[in-house]
């Protein structure tokens, strides 16, 4: 107990753990190399810092624009890399120049200000590309509401741009030195997966790697089918992959089922499915033979070796991979016009959003005229950063970014105080460019530690201001973060435990879409629906760790779903083994009861809808549909022990 009570709180200890990131080497160097390099030459040209040549602010905006691009694609297709880049450097030019008339004080910059946080707030609704550009058009038109240089504005968007394409020419130039096709490493992770499940049965890895299955196929679809729509010259390509995708369903709901029923997997199965996941990332030829059929052996363990053949067949067959390529249709224009609508002004959450950021940015304009800081830009800049939707909670960036960019001053000052104005500066820049791909894998208060001297260091070479930079990036960095906290968090308690709710409501929607498929559909149905199923568990964990990282009581409310969070997975699983079983020879259930047990769903998700305790009915079902009664008894018993005012029976009386 003392031991304990030494420790800070669980909800503390999720909010600062940076984890332990990996370091990615080959972004690391590129990092080094593409971020500094443009003002490396711009001092060259000038023949030092000191001089107050427009060929310094210029090497400052080039790097401004490498910095965007670098920072902006992460690990996956080359396109999609391009697609961030571009709208990172395009959306970022359009901000300095917005940022120029919001200069000064009045109502009209404050106007201005809400404009863009209203446009941005919408942008981020429509994809997670342009959720990026969105950002980076709010923060440039922070930054050039702010800085003064000597350059007109069209030649800092000029020198933005340029280098934004140079740090493209990077990317370009380590996509070609990568070993493997992102595509296709997705799908042979998901093998990779199958063939860990398989091997993990009867041990305490189970559940374990079963959610990293369902993180793959997740994975393995987001980047080879829903990126399809917006590819060209691979297109025939990326359908064969998402054809294999598909023919791997009945091979992942035998995993899946083995692993439920604990049936141990036949060690060929194994094998082969690490041999396709070999034969799919590296392109080359399946080693081996398939493996026969199976008629001896458990229906889990039939299953599993009818999934193998059948990817087999697909993956080594040039003409069955072509024949299982998925066709993908063409949208009508209105059709995405109504879906676009229906993404941004039509949506609830999405109106929601741009009020809080439109809010926010208004307070700091205010603050920025009114406080007086130097530079006070940066709050806006702060604001801009911490309040975006996706990038998790809100109260989690704040309170990370706030002590990264405390340790952050503390090594710009450093830097600052001993640091000669010459190479050395971009020397240290450098280190700190380099430092990024590593930091942002741990968490968003490592990425600002090492963000924050990099940019002080760069904007001083703009602006010389010594120290005096120093200190008033911390306080405007803390009042960005207390205005976000103030008016984009604790004025909007809604918005402290909805994500979770609606996490937990969309994955009983779903679990009920996979019991009335997987009894009363056709096969394509149920593996629609269970990947549907698979899927939202997968956004209900994601928004777990989110609110396990919130202050008391949100994160406490959170742990308490938690074993909710897991039976719902069990009672999944459940609906996988009875399909795996009633294609192997067991008979249907009895509509009537398939009736009552979905009703049965139905009412658990209006029960965590309304917060309200279920009623404690058993539900009567025999057959495979048994199992599947019995998880969802336990899923409502675990409701009503984690619904607000649940008192425990009294045993003594």
């Amino acid at each position: 107990m003392a031991e304990r009570g030494l420790r800070a709180p669980a909800w503390l200890e999720e909010l600062v753990a940076p984890g332990r990131p990996t370091i990615p080497w080959r972004d690391v160097v590129r990092f080094a190399v593409a971020i500094p390099l443009p003002l490396l030459v711009a001092v060259l040209a000038a023949g030092g810092v000191d001089t107050g040549s427009p060929a310094l602010g210029a090497g400052v905006f080039a790097t401004m624009g490498a910095l965007a691009a670098t920072i902006a694609p992460q690990a996956g297709p080359l396109r999609t890399r391009l697609r961030r880049i571009a709208a990172a450097a395009l959306l970022g030019g359009v901000g300095l120049l917005i940022g120029h008339p919001a200069e000064g004080e009045g109502w009209l910059p404050v106007l201005l200000i809400a404009l863009v946080a209203a446009l941005s707030a919408l942008l981020s609704s429509i994809s997670a590309v342009l959720s990026l550009g969105a950002l980076q058009l709010l923060v440039y038109t922070a930054i050039s509401s702010g800085l003064q240089t000597p350059l007109p504005g069209w030649q800092e968007v000029l020198f933005f741009l340029a280098g934004a394409a140079w740090a493209t020419l990077a990317v370009l130039v380590q996509a070609a030195f990568e070993p493997l096709d992102p595509d296709r490493a997705s799908v042979g992770t998901v093998f990779t997966t199958v063939a860990r499940l398989l091997e993990s049965i009867g041990t305490d890895r189970t559940d374990d790697v079963r959610r990293d299955l369902t993180g793959a196929l997740n994975d393995a679809y987001d980047r080879v089918i829903h990126t399809r729509s917006r590819s060209a010259g691979r297109s025939h390509e990326l359908a064969e992959l998402a054809g294999i995708l598909n023919s791997a369903a009945p091979l992942v709901e035998g995993a899946v089922a083995s692993a439920r029923a604990g049936v141990p997997a036949d060690s060929r199965d194994i094998g082969a499915a690490h041999a396709l996941a070999s034969a799919v990332t590296h392109r080359t030829e399946l080693q081996g033979e398939r493996p026969p059929r199976v008629e001896d052996a458990p229906p889990q363990q039939r299953a599993v070796r009818h999934g193998i053949r059948l990817v087999w067949n697909v993956v080594g067959d040039d003409e069955e991979r072509a024949q299982a390529a998925v066709a993908w249709p063409e949208l009508d224009w209105r059709v995405r016009l109504r879906d676009l609508v229906d993404r941004t002004v039509g949506n609830a959450d999405s109106r929601a959003f741009v009020v809080r950021l439109v809010l926010c940015m208004v307070v700091a304009e205010v603050a920025r005229q009114v406080m007086p800081v130097e530079r006070p830009y940066w709050v806006l800049l702060t604001v801009a950063i911490v309040l975006k939707p996706d990038y998790g909670s809100v109260f989690t960036r704040a309170v990370q970014r706030g002590l990264g960019t405390l340790i952050g001053v503390l090594l710009g000052s450093l830097l600052l105080a001993f640091l000669p104005r010459d190479v050395w500066v971009v020397a240290a820049m450098a280190l700190a460019a380099a430092a990024l791909p590593w930091a942002r894998n741990g968490n968003f208060g490592l990425f600002a530690t090492f963000q924050t001297p990099l940019v002080i260091l760069m904007l001083d070479l703009a602006s010389p201001a010594g120290a005096g930079l120093v200190g008033a990036r911390l306080v405007d960095t803390l009042i960005g973060c207390g205005i976000v906290l103030v008016f984009g968090y604790l004025l909007w308690p809604q918005t402290w435990r909805a994500p979770l709710d609606d996490a937990l409501r969309g994955a009983a929607q779903a679990l009920d879409a996979f019991v009335d498929a997987a009894f009363n559909g056709s096969p394509v149905d149920t593996r629609r629906a269970r990947r549907a199923s698979f899927r939202a568990l997968t956004e209900l964990q994601t928004q777990l760790q989110r609110r396990l990282a919130e202050p008391p009581p949100i994160s406490t409310r959170a742990s308490a779903w938690y074993p909710v969070i897991v039976q719902l997975e069990r009672t999944s699983d459940a609906v996988t083994e009875a399909v795996i079983a009633m294609r192997s020879g067991e008979p249907a259930p009895d509509a009537a009861q398939v009736t009552v047990l979905r009703k049965a769903v139905r009412e658990l998700e209006q029960d965590l809808a309304a917060h309200r305790l279920p009623d404690d009915a058993e539900i009567h079902a025999e057959g495979v549909l048994a199992p599947v009664a019995r998880e969802v008894d336990a899923a409502r018993r675990l409701v009503r022990q984690s619904a607000p005012g649940y008192r425990a029976p009294d045993l003594e009386h």
